[in-house]
């Protein structure tokens, strides 16, 4: 953020993507746009004009009956009070993204004033990162910005096409931006060691990436959630009713193996929360994770289980996690994430390591517990730190570098 924006139009790229009251279309949280806030601030003080930039839902997949868009579900215009509200600062409405419009709108718009364009995405462009669309995009400001984390892991035409139409001294990345980057090479770059992984979720393909990526970089590699129990088949362990994928159980006894030849320590759930059916209600008991009844399922880590991953991540300097450690929606099966998120703060208050909380459920239980200020970086873009986890280039950071 170190280019003079005085008296600039500045075209900032935000992740307004938040979730809306379907009756009354009030924000249910307002997370994504408190993190864009540090952004905007900083170019109202530096005297910039702004015109601000992000989708909303997917638009093009939900339309209505007559193929139409459905506007009043998803226009940004439902965020306008609110964000006057928080910046002090009346917020013009553009009902376009490009055209006419938005052009008149966009050269009258001076100092100090910030201009809304709708939804992105109600553009059939956006998705495919069409050039024309990301061209006229361009025509609107003089410098570009790009705050959008939660996006950058897409090639849309607003968030890495239009990157490309300003020159390297009319672009940059925002704060938020700036701050993922930063603080996810803290455990992709060289990490301070113990570093310690907690990887969760519901299927070995979603994370195997991820999971091959971090075997080649960690100390300890703490696996739960559903996608242990086909890691606990692959053992030849009996798992009832549990979540496995039959076509990964390869996979998962060849990551055991390169777990054992880098020498990383790969623990798995030695017990589990069991239950006979998948709902809040269903009778529960405890049961070693390779020795779960027929018509039973594994649906949280149990108590030993717990305290042998909280005492692993007691010994980190680096801590990522990434993915619940059990259906965290339900709130029998809720305590292993709660325990774990209790852990990964009490290491980083009381051990000083760092740790980052990588997105989805494990946001939300961070959240949910009041414990983010207790950890050292929560991610506002699951995906997007996902991708990054995996050690792959980001479209719109990539844009912004070329």
């Amino acid at each position: 953020m170190n280019l003079k924006f005085n008296n600039k139009k500045v075209l900032l790229r935000v992740d307004f993507n938040v979730p809306l009251d379907k009756e009354t279309f009030n924000i249910n949280d307002e997370t994504r746009i408190k993190a864009a806030l540090p952004t905007i601030t900083h170019l109202l003080e530096e005297g910039a004009a702004i015109i601000l930039m992000s989708h909303l839902g997917r638009p093009q997949k939900k339309k209505l009956e007559d193929g139409s868009i459905n506007v009043e579900a998803f226009t940004l215009k439902h965020l306008v009070n609110r964000l006057t509200e928080l910046l002090g600062v009346e917020i013009q409405f553009c009902p376009e993204v490009v055209g006419e419009t938005a052009t008149q709108m966009a050269a009258k718009l001076g100092r100090g004033q910030v201009l809304l364009l709708e939804n992105t995405r109600f553009e059939q462009g956006e998705e495919k990162g069409d050039e024309e669309l990301a061209e006229a995009m361009a025509a609107l400001a003089d410098i570009y910005v790009n705050d959008a984390f939660g996006t950058a892991h897409r090639e849309h035409a607003s968030t890495a096409t239009v990157a490309r139409y300003f020159d390297e001294d009319a672009k940059c990345f925002g704060y938020l931006l700036e701050n993922e980057l930063k603080n996810a090479a803290k455990v992709t770059g060289n990490p301070e060691r113990p570093f310690v992984a907690i990887v969760g979720g519901a299927k070995v393909s979603d994370k195997m990436l991820l999971l091959d990526t971090l075997i080649n970089k960690v100390d300890t590699l703490i696996i739960g959630g559903g996608m242990a129990y086909t890691f606990m088949k692959a053992q030849g362990g009996e798992i009832g009713k549990s979540l496995c994928e039959e076509d990964r159980l390869a996979l998962a006894n060849e990551l055991v193996e390169k777990a054992k030849e880098k020498g990383v320590a790969l623990l798995l759930p030695s017990d589990s929360v069991i239950a006979d059916d998948f709902n809040n209600d269903a009778n529960i008991k405890i049961a070693p994770s390779k020795m779960i009844d027929e018509g039973w399922m594994g649906l949280d880590i149990g108590v030993y289980a717990q305290n042998e991953f909280s005492s692993a991540i007691q010994s980190a300097k680096t801590i990522l996690w990434n993915g619940p450690m059990g259906v965290f929606e339900m709130p029998k099966f809720a305590n292993g994430t709660k325990l774990i998120a209790q852990a990964v703060a009490k290491a980083t208050q009381e051990n000083e390591a760092f740790s980052l909380i990588g997105g989805g459920d494990s946001v939300a239980a961070i959240n949910q517990l009041g414990l983010a200020d207790q950890v050292s970086y929560v991610s506002t873009g699951g995906g997007a730190m996902l991708e990054l986890l995996e050690g792959k280039d980001l479209p719109g950071v990539k844009a912004m570098n070329s």
